[in-house]
């Protein structure tokens, strides 16, 4: 073998090694500023921690591993967490490693003086069924499909509100707003960021998960494993579309190989504001 090939043989070992050991552990926190649409002066500065797609059971995802991410996201001091869904694993070796009742008691460990709200993702369904929603219920923590809740803050009030999984469910925008006045402002938790297009303007903010930022978050390589039917459009990060606000968790376990590369784990922790009129 020549060295050239020895050379390329090597940084290919390098980067597998990275990929399957060392960056699956890792934990960015992703501190974030965001001036949004409909968001009330009174209530800039809200805090809100932004958890997803944990995949519990999943190498690298270990009760132990929850444990630190939640200890790490009570070190950031949010005001209100909001969880994406995907609690869980639904893959035939790692599904169910962790019992529904054992990730909410993990779950229940958060705090924000505001609550702890999340929805239900298509592995929690698939593995689980129901049972992962009455664990989280349990733990007190509150789950949304097709519906909102008010949430009385210092500066005002707000809604949150949570659609049903797009993939195992029956998800409807117009059921999870109807119980919010208008003019009022809200936050959207959707799992899969694909029902971002139907989502009105009077959203300030919808928060998605799913995607995993491609695992492997090499543009166009990446695109045929994205679990999107936009392919890249709404693959990761904040998206802003007409106005409308989309931020997408890379999340923080894995699904299928249980690699990561250049999409790292994340928690976020947004600081929100009332947008400049123009």
């Amino acid at each position: 073998m020549s060295v050239r090939r020895m050379a390329a043989a090597a940084a290919a070992a390098g980067v597998a090694g990275y990929a399957a050991l060392v960056e699956p552990r890792r934990l960015v926190v992703r501190r974030q500023a965001l001036a949004l649409p409909h968001w009330p002066a009174a209530l800039d500065g809200l805090r809100a921690g932004v958890m997803s797609d944990l995949h519990s059971g999943a190498p690298h995802a270990s009760a132990a591993a929850i444990a630190r991410w939640v200890d790490r996201m009570n070190g950031e001091r949010p005001d209100i967490v909001l969880l994406g869904g995907d609690y869980t694993d639904a893959h035939p070796l790692f599904g169910g490693r962790v019992p529904a009742e054992r990730i909410a008691a993990l779950l229940c460990e958060l705090r924000a003086p505001l609550g702890v709200f999340g929805v239900i993702g298509n592995h929690d369904w698939t593995q689980f069924g129901a049972a992962m929603w009455l664990a989280l219920v349990g733990a007190g923590i509150t789950v949304l499909e097709n519906e909102s809740v008010p949430v009385e803050a210092p500066g005002g009030r707000f809604h949150v509100a949570g659609l049903a999984d797009l993939r195992t469910r029956r998800p409807s925008v117009s059921a999870a707003l109807a119980d919010v006045p208008e003019g009022e402002p809200v936050l959207l938790l959707s799992h899969d960021p694909d029902l971002f297009p139907f989502v009105g303007e009077r959203v300030s903010l919808t928060i998605a998960g799913h995607t995993h930022g491609g695992q492997i978050a090499i543009p166009y390589v990446r695109r045929p494993v994205i679990p999107s039917a936009y392919g890249e459009r709404f693959v990761r990060g904040l998206i802003v579309e007409d106005g409308r606000h989309l931020l997408v968790s890379a999340g923080l376990g894995t699904s299928g190989l249980p690699i990561r590369l250049f999409a790292p784990p994340e928690i976020h922790l947004l600081e929100l504001s009332a947008s400049v009129p123009a």
